[in-house]
């Protein structure tokens, strides 16, 4: 299957060739609300985009994941060539032990496909019921593009694999914004994740529809916890809790 590979002890990237030149990299773990899941998967069934490949790590709990009855692998990655963009998503977390070592591969492996951008989708606990993306960049330059639509991240943090992933296109200089969804819970938050779309399809011009995550949010919200339930009970049982702290 692959030509593109990344492997080293600890994480392994297999894909089919990625033929879109200089594309926009797009992902999206779970987090708080898990609005970069819910978003990301939004936009790849919405745009068609083509599965070609996935990664794995040691790291990952021993899980696979079902969609209409085919096993899929939990963290894919997508393709559409006709928009030269590509999209990372997961359906597992990713430990905070490991988000190094993950988010060092990914920027190994996007540098080798010449991405021309990043963009990395999170949610943010707020207590206003207010809907909205606060926004951050790498750059003056893509701030700049941002700004007119987000309300811009003045001070803070952005933890997690997302928080990992920017540091290291920061270091890398590889021009990357982070959209965060407002949640107010940590419950999957569907609506906040369709703002974020809104912001893309600014941004990118992807016109992806929301209106079926409003109408359907109820139900992604019970099937999304369910399978957050399915991989902290399978990690509970594969690993002490105490090496790795997952979830606290």
């Amino acid at each position: 299957m692959a030509e593109t590979d990344y492997d080293d002890k600890s994480v392994k990237i297999v894909t089919k060739p990625i033929r879109s030149e200089n594309p926009v990299l797009i992902e999206g773990f779970p987090g708080i609300g898990l609005v970069g899941n819910i978003a990301s998967q939004q936009i790849i069934d919405e745009l068609k985009m083509a599965y070609v490949g996935s990664i794995d790590s040691r790291h990952f709990p021993p899980i696979a994941v079902l969609y209409e009855g085919l096993i899929n692998m939990p963290v894919r990655i997508y393709e559409s060539e006709g928009r030269n963009l590509v999209m990372v998503v997961s359906d597992i977390p990713i430990n905070p032990v490991v988000s190094y070592d993950i988010s060092r591969a990914l920027l190994d492996w996007a540098k080798g496909i010449n991405v021309k951008e990043i963009v990395s989708i999170a949610g943010i606990a707020t207590m206003s019921e207010e809907r909205k993306v606060f926004g951050a960049a790498t750059t003056p330059e893509m701030l700049e593009r941002i700004k007119d639509k987000v309300e811009v991240f003045q001070m803070g943090t952005i933890s997690g694999i997302s928080g990992s992933i920017m540091a290291e296109c920061l270091v890398r200089e590889i021009p990357a914004i982070s959209l965060l969804g407002a949640t107010q819970s940590q419950n999957p938050d569907p609506r906040a994740a369709a703002v974020v779309i809104d912001v893309l399809n600014l941004l990118y011009d992807f016109s992806v529809n929301t209106e079926s995550l409003i109408e359907q949010a109820e139900k992604i919200e019970i099937e999304m916890q369910r399978l957050a339930e399915d991989v902290k009970s399978t990690e509970q049982q594969s690993t002490p809790r105490k090496e790795f702290p997952m979830y606290g």
